[in-house]
């Protein structure tokens, strides 16, 4: 086993007299892999930065070789000082030298040209130079902290491939699931102030914590049953012989305390959308819809129609225009050219995940019930305020936290609190797994996925696309936008490839997968998403042939022209978006059949 180039032992570190670290442990040797992984405020940032030196613990060692380089990435870097971008990053690299060539080479991967003024960044920008400072001395060690923050998905897979091609030690936080499955090799769980260490990458994480999670809730249910045993001795055979009794009574009290002192694992966050009324079965249609700024064209003769229970998911680069797309299709911005038709019913929710609306000197619980008593209406019923936070694993304690004060998963979570207890049928979400753990964003999935309405989501996780969406709207340059059926994968497998030549992703020796890791992995099950497009596919299908009949029944009236020229010409581009959507549809059937019968064995 190689020597540690970092090690941590026996950290503990208390904040506002609860500890957050008791006992935790990291080492990190040449080449490690390693994702850190957590629930929101168990302390994983604050264990990357006592390993880059940034924090020191109550108790316990820390040890870096001599001569080991180790950079940090932090969530929120600090840019102040610097008079561009460039020189920010060249100050990376400390008294050793610079390589501008390679600082510029980043900077431009990652959106900039270094001549930008760092007071005047914006915080994904700020965040991208940061980026660009960390990988830039090509480190022996790499703690980072949530990378892909504000990167765009073009910008996510080239800092894998970045990453895969890097000599360096990582130790990586992440929300973003297949980045974690992609890059690493090791995982530690840190959980309730203690670290655990499986040798195996994020893919095999859940089932090994799920193990571990049953057998202290049957350890538990054991010390129950003996309590129990005790509690009816003592109130019936307490008056035998007294010494051999107080022991036992003693021994009862020691089962008593260890019972109490047990830390329970976090609860779950509640996720349930209140629900409107049905919206009617067409929710929204676009028809050649345009839209340009400055004569540049962000969205150009682009047509979808969207039905009752579709999930639609829009993914491309930064400034691609995907916001603007999304407003355009839930009316709230005009298109240029073009039409857009929406549906009647609708009772539309949007997920504020830039938190514009929150006041940081308000009150977590003001914000919830809109700084009016102690209730919060959910659905049309009043909850008392201090339950429903409970749902979000918000303390009772936290109720007069400012809202300033909250990390970034708790106004994540408090966005979601505000947005669920709204009545829709229109889910309306602009990057909501930002700063969300990986326990929440599987209930926000499943909540998604059993929603009755209807969902449209723009997101740069790969992994919440596949599990969520049953189509995909992707840019495709110079305003062309185009739609596909199923998730983000399958989006990837019915894309065009890119004409010419592409270049090859730099993979060093020791990153090289073995050969045995380059065959595609045998799928385990079918997404929520997958299911249920399986189960509702078919109806949907029929709804469109009988559609495309009765369009062509109309249409067959040799009169109809003559008659109505608008009617005809309406009739027709209805019947070819009925062709393109029947069409769409089955071939999204039959993709996700082959993918059950693969899965099954069939």
């Amino acid at each position: 086993m190689p020597a540690p180039l970092l090690l941590l032992r026996d950290v503990s570190l208390t904040f506002s007299s609860a500890p957050l670290l008791s006992g935790a442990a990291l080492t990190v040797a040449a080449g490690d892999r390693i994702c850190l992984v957590g629930r929101n405020g168990c302390g994983k940032s604050t264990l990357l930065q006592i390993a880059a030196g940034l924090v020191e613990p109550d108790a316990g060692e820390r040890f870096v070789q001599p001569g080991i380089r180790v950079s940090y990435l932090p969530q929120e870097p600090e840019l102040s000082g610097f008079a561009t971008t460039l020189a920010y990053v060249e100050a990376g690299f400390g008294i050793e030298g610079t390589d501008r060539h390679r600082a510029l080479y980043l900077l431009k991967e990652l959106g900039l040209d270094g001549d930008e003024d760092p007071a005047a960044l914006s915080g994904g920008e700020a965040r991208r130079a940061a980026l660009a400072r960390v990988l830039a001395p090509l480190p022996d060690i790499l703690l980072l902290d949530e990378p892909t923050n504000h990167l765009d998905l073009p910008g996510i897979e080239w800092l894998e491939r970045e990453l895969g091609g890097m000599r360096a030690a990582i130790v990586l936080i992440s929300h973003d699931r297949r980045l974690l499955e992609q890059l690493s090799r090791t995982t530690v769980w840190l959980d309730r102030g203690v670290t655990r260490t499986l040798d195996a990458g994020f893919a095999a994480f859940e089932g090994w914590r799920d193990e571990i999670l049953d057998q202290e809730d049957r350890e538990q249910h054991k010390l129950g049953r003996k309590i129990a045993m005790e509690e009816d001795w003592l109130r019936y055979g307490v008056t035998a012989r007294r010494t051999r009794n107080e022991r036992r009574l003693a021994a009862l009290h020691a089962l008593r305390r260890q019972r109490k002192e047990h830390l329970r694992a976090a609860g779950s966050v509640r996720l349930e959308a209140a629900q409107a009324d049905l919206s009617g079965r067409l929710v929204a249609e676009a028809t050649g819809i345009g839209k340009s700024y400055g004569g540049l064209p962000i969205v150009r003769n682009f047509s979808t129609r969207i039905m009752r229970g579709d999930r639609v998911g829009i993914v491309g680069p930064n400034g691609a225009g995907k916001t603007t797309l999304l407003n355009m299709l839930i009316g709230a911005l005009p298109p240029d050219a073009g039409t857009v038709k929406l549906g009647t019913n609708l009772a539309t929710m949007v997920l504020d995940q830039r938190r514009e609306t929150l006041d940081p000197e308000q009150t977590l619980a003001s914000a919830l019930t809109g700084g009016t008593g102690d209730t919060v209406s959910v659905g049309g019923q009043s909850r008392h305020v201090i339950g429903y936070m409970k749902d979000f694993l918000f303390g009772p304690e936290q109720a007069r936290t400012p809202v300033g004060t909250l990390s970034g998963g708790e106004r994540a979570r408090l966005i979601l609190a505000r947005a669920f207890a709204q009545p829709s049928n229109l889910l309306v979400l602009d990057e909501p797994t930002n700063d969300l753990d990986m326990e929440t964003l599987d209930l926000l999935q499943e909540r998604l996925a059993e929603y009755p309405g209807t969902v449209l989501l723009v997101s740069h996780d790969r992994d919440f696309l596949d599990r969520v969406v049953t189509s995909v709207i992707a840019s495709e340059g110079k305003g062309r936008w185009v739609e596909y059926a199923g998730g983000y994968s399958d989006m990837l497998r019915q894309r065009p490839a890119p004409s010419g030549p592409q270049p090859a992703a730099r993979v060093s020796p020791a990153a090289a997968p073995p050969p045995a890791a380059l065959a595609a992995p045998r799928p385990r099950r079918l997404s929520y998403s997958e299911q249920r497009a399986l189960e509702t596919l078919p109806a949907r299908i029929a709804a469109l042939q009988a559609e495309v009949e009765s369009l062509n029944g109309e249409l067959a009236d040799s009169r109809l022209y003559a008659r109505d020229p608008d009617r005809f010409a309406a009739k027709t581009a209805a019947l070819a978006a009925a062709h393109d959507a029947l069409t769409a549809a089955e071939d999204q059937w039959l993709m996700l059949e082959m993918r059950r019968e693969e899965i099954e064995g069939v």
